[in-house]
């Protein structure tokens, strides 16, 4: 037997970042990946020329051919793009009781672009987000989702407690976004305490796929038994030392190393 765990996200043609780079890191966490997919982009390391939604009932098709037969031990969202898919989502999640559930609520990126329409990132909060055993907003959806600006640390713990109060049950705000010395530093929040947890910054232009590296190394945990804590730490430094053997290929900014171990001479840090 081997622990299942299953990304609802769209499809990075340059095979950086949603459902390929969960997939690697479902392999690389010796946990079977499943996947439903939510659209497809043209897309590369420059960017994004083209997104094509799935029709919500395709999507809804792909969840339950996954439980009925194989199942899932955790599960991860990462791009829905529109209110009809994220709605679909949640009535799947919601039926089949998948859980626990990593929520990466993909609507801003990195350079701070809005990704969803207003009436979708209303939905993803309120309905999808407190289904979330874990959510992991970036700075810039981290505002849009608590309503307020994120400059400091204190800024940053605010938020993950006014994201707490939409019913999840731990939010982990993450600072690459951040300002100055904040950079690489995540807040931790699961009701009771919070947790600052920092790690090197790697000096490096080739990141893309991080958000859904880190969200699909903390569902491939959670299949394996992990706590929520931990499997967040444990995630995290995955992708520190992914970040360390990030490939350089493309024109713009390359993945993460997904691999790291079979690269030459890469060993584990």
């Amino acid at each position: 037997m081997v622990e299942v765990a299953l990304t609802i996200a769209g499809s990075d043609s340059g095979g950086g970042a949603g459902i390929q780079a969960d997939l690697r890191t479902f392999a690389f966490h010796c946990v079977h990946g499943t996947s439903v997919l939510t659209c497809t982009t043209a897309q590369n390391t420059l960017g994004v020329t083209r997104v094509d939604a799935l029709p919500p009932a395709a999507v809804a098709a792909q969840v339950v051919a996954i439980v009925e037969d194989i199942g899932v031990q955790a599960a991860k969202t990462g791009m829905l793009l529109n209110r009809d898919i994220i709605a679909t989502v949640v009535t799947q999640v919601e039926q089949w009781a998948i859980a626990p559930l990593v929520v990466d609520p993909v609507m801003v990126s990195r350079a701070g672009h809005q990704l969803l329409a207003d009436d979708a990132i209303a939905c993803l909060r309120d309905l999808l987000v407190p289904l979330a055993a874990v959510v992991t907003p970036n700075r810039y959806e981290a505002q849009l989702l608590c309503g307020m600006e994120l400059k400091t640390l204190g800024d940053m713990q605010q938020a993950a407690k006014l994201i707490h109060a939409f019913g999840p049950r731990a939010v982990l705000v993450k600072g690459g976004g951040m300002p100055g010395a904040l950079r690489g530093t995540d807040v931790w929040f699961d009701g009771d305490r919070f947790e600052v947890l920092q790690a090197p910054v790697v000096p490096t232009r080739n990141n893309h796929g991080t958000g859904c590296t880190l969200s699909a190394a903390i569902a491939a945990n959670f299949a394996r038994g992990y706590e929520p804590l931990t499997a967040v730490r444990a995630a995290k430094s995955y992708v520190t030392t992914a970040l360390k053997h990030a490939l350089d290929i493309g024109r713009g900014n390359g993945p993460v190393g997904h691999f790291f171990p079979l690269l030459p001479n890469a060993g584990a840090g």
